[in-house]
């Protein structure tokens, strides 16, 4: 007891260090947060200015094109030289248009980013968020596991607040994006349209510099008109004896041409205004093209600092989402590599078995106990189990699944994942592991992989790709079965077929030889592909149970995954293993092939738990080749590899005995201590 003392409290010191280290790592995890609150802040401030800028500017270049819009109708009007200056005009449009569709190609990539950014920055918070309770549950872990139960629900609508506050927030942003968008459109549009107005102004400056010449010309031209009707009448006075007919007429010409001259100097005048005002109304038109420019130049520096911004964000979640891999790890390394869940069957209640009694069970409701005790009683005598989880014949498919839905997030995390059904015939493995037709009632393998492509769906966003591969096998008699090949039979006959070779590289993955692997791509393929396993898998009948499953069922999922933006690449591997049911050969009643069959499934279970004990004890020879099951999954026993045992036992007084073996047997697998010891409380 002394040494055992010690060890508690170098575990309890061990324990102290390692929650201070959670503690200041929750405290940086806080204070980036709070960072990154202040930061998005600042940049909604920041957006908002430019906003109210950007609104001042178009009020004012909309009424500066208003008033030219004026002016230009009014030139038009005056002028008829209407068909000329539309030509010009849609030619100056179709070059507008063009620059146009280049800028607003440039925003809409602009916009993609902002949005992108948007996303990246929710999925940052979020993975605070999960960090968070991360922390929150491994402290609360050696208190009370049972508060985890009540404290989900209020985890969950918290997430859900934050979440609808982020979706808000989201939308006022997207908004705001879309505004700026309009706005900026909006001025480079009053810019093109200033520029327009200015190449017109030149050219009629042009064209009344022309007008103005010719009118100069026509009034040198009256002017010297003038005087020679002046010589002429100098030359009519000298000459006295012409008619005074000829002298009216001549007045009448000289009236008529001076009333010409006044009329050309009054329209050289008009020409003369009209210049100026061209030349005031170009000035104003190259001024509001660089207030435009300037403005342009402005919103490159602002989309600059937001795609700097993204990249900053970008980083952030990649170093959040290695940091959530870890500390996922890690919580799982605390409560063991190998981990052992117990599951009691439901008292069946029809015809074959309505005559049976109850076992003595009952499960202990102290604090340390609850959830995780299970007593029987057997001829006077109180047999006591404790294991990291035990679920009583009421616990439904859903309850089992929470438990262990931790460990599905490692295999997709890049790391290889066990999980074994272990219990005696008719205890409900098949049940616990596939489930039966309905929501409820689906069980491990179904529910963990809608679990694993909702996830892989959900990082899409944040740039991972993942492949999925699923094979499936039994080992009947120590022979490999591909229940995936075609024209497979349930039959117990041995039929002949490949010979599959099972084979390990040097990086730890195993393959067998013409072993068929299907691409599967939804929840949807893999259930189609178990519903056609299930049909090929080797059942009989015994003394214990109507349809036995007389093989090791053994379905894996290869998944592989790669980030596109960081160059991360993960490959887990999950293996879902139906045990065949363990069973003394006495009660059994088992003759002939069922002898056999029998036989070959008590070794390879003998052969697993020898396995699992020499990894524990860190013997130099593991026996992984005694068995066909045990070298099939010898690169995902130990190591850092995760591994959970399903015990199920049956409730009838009958199966007593088994139900013991049974126990005692996961017992000895729960106190295996493989990689990372657990923590004990």
């Amino acid at each position: 007891m002394s040494e055992y003392i010690k060890k508690l409290r170098a575990c309890i010191r061990w324990y102290i260090d390692l929650e201070d280290g959670y503690l200041a790592e929750q405290e940086k995890l806080r204070s980036t947060m709070d960072a990154e609150n202040d930061r998005h802040a600042e940049l909604e401030v920041q957006l908002s200015n430019a906003l109210q800028e950007l609104k001042a500017a178009n009020l004012d270049l909309t009424t500066r094109c208003n008033s030219l819009e004026e002016s230009l109708h009014k030139e038009k009007v005056d002028r008829m030289l209407a068909v000329e200056s539309y030509e010009k005009e849609r030619q100056d449009r179709e070059s507008a248009e063009t620059s146009r569709d280049m800028l607003t190609v440039d925003l809409e990539r602009v916009t993609h980013e902002a949005k992108r950014f948007s996303e990246q920055l929710k999925m940052v918070q979020d993975t605070n968020k999960r960090l968070q309770e991360y922390n929150t549950s491994l402290q609360q872990y050696n208190s009370n596991l049972q508060a985890d139960a009540s404290k989900s629900g209020e985890t969950i609508s918290k997430l859900q607040k934050e979440k609808s506050a982020m979706m808000e927030t989201m939308v006022s942003l997207k908004d705001l994006n879309n505004s700026m968008k309009n706005q900026l459109d909006s001025s480079r549009t009053s810019q093109q349209e200033a520029i327009r107005v200015k190449e017109e102004f030149r050219k009629e400056v042009e064209c009344l510099r022309s007008e103005l010449q010719q009118v100069r010309d026509d009034r040198d031209q009256s002017v010297a008109q003038v005087n020679t009707l002046n010589v002429e009448l100098a030359n009519c006075k000298e000459i006295a004896g012409q008619s005074t007919e000829d002298c009216e007429s001549l007045s009448v010409k000289v009236s008529a041409f001076e009333v010409t001259c006044n009329m050309q100097q009054e329209q050289i005048q008009t020409l003369q205004k009209q210049l100026a005002f061209a030349t005031e109304k170009l000035k104003l038109a190259d001024v509001t093209a660089v207030e435009v420019m300037t403005g342009y130049q402005e919103q490159k520096v602002k989309i600059k600092d937001l795609e700097e911004r993204l990249a900053s964000a970008e980083f952030q979640i990649v170093e959040a989402d290695k940091l959530r891999k870890k500390l996922h790890n890690t919580i799982l390394e605390l409560k063991g590599n190998i981990r052992v869940f117990c599951r009691v069957r439901p008292l069946l209640s029809d015809s074959d078995s309505s005559g049976a009694e109850e076992a003595p069970i009952s499960y202990p409701t102290s604090v340390e106990s609850a959830g995780r005790c299970i007593d029987l009683m057997n001829q006077g005598q109180r047999f006591s189990f404790s294991y990291d989880k035990v679920f009583d014949h009421v616990a439904s498919q859903e309850d089992v699944f929470v438990e262990m839905s931790q460990l599905v997030q490692s295999a997709l995390d890049g790391y290889k994942v066990c999980i074994f059904a272990y219990g005696q015939t008719g205890s409900g493995k098949t049940y616990t592991m596939m489930g039966q037709p309905g929501i409820d009632q689906k069980g491990i393998i179904p529910r963990s992989l809608e679990q694993i492509f909702k996830t892989s769906q959900s990082l899409e966003s944040q740039g991972w790709k993942y492949c999925m591969q699923a094979s499936m096998l039994e080992i009947y008699n120590e022979t490999i079965r591909d229940l995936l090949a075609p024209g497979r039979s349930s039959n117990f006959e041995m039929t002949a077929g490949k010979q599959y070779t099972i084979k390990h590289d040097p990086h730890g993955n195993t393959t067998v030889s013409d072993l068929i692997v299907a691409d599967v791509f939804s929840s949807a393929d893999v259930t189609s592909l178990l519903a056609k396993a299930s049909q090929s898998r080797s059942v009989g009948r015994t003394h214990m149970n109507e349809q036995s499953s007389r093989s090791h069922f053994v379905f894996t999922l290869k998944i592989s995954g790669s980030n596109e933006n960081t160059g991360q690449q993960v490959q887990g591997i999950l293996n879902l293993i139906d045990l065949a049911g363990s069973e003394r050969l006495a009660k059994s009643g088992s003759t002939g092939d069922r002898l056999k069959e029998t036989q070959a499934i008590n070794k390879s279970l003998s052969a697993l738990s020898d396995v699992i004990f020499a990894i524990a004890k860190g013997d130099d020879h593991v026996p992984f080749r005694n068995s066909k099951l045990t070298y099939l999954l010898q690169p995902c026993l130990g190591g850092d590899s995760k591994t959970l045992m399903f015990v199920n036992i049956s409730p009838e007084a009958s199966s007593i005995g088994e139900t013991i073996c049974s126990l005692r047997f996961a017992s000895r697998v729960n106190a295996c201590e493989i990689g990372i010891p657990r923590r004990h409380t």
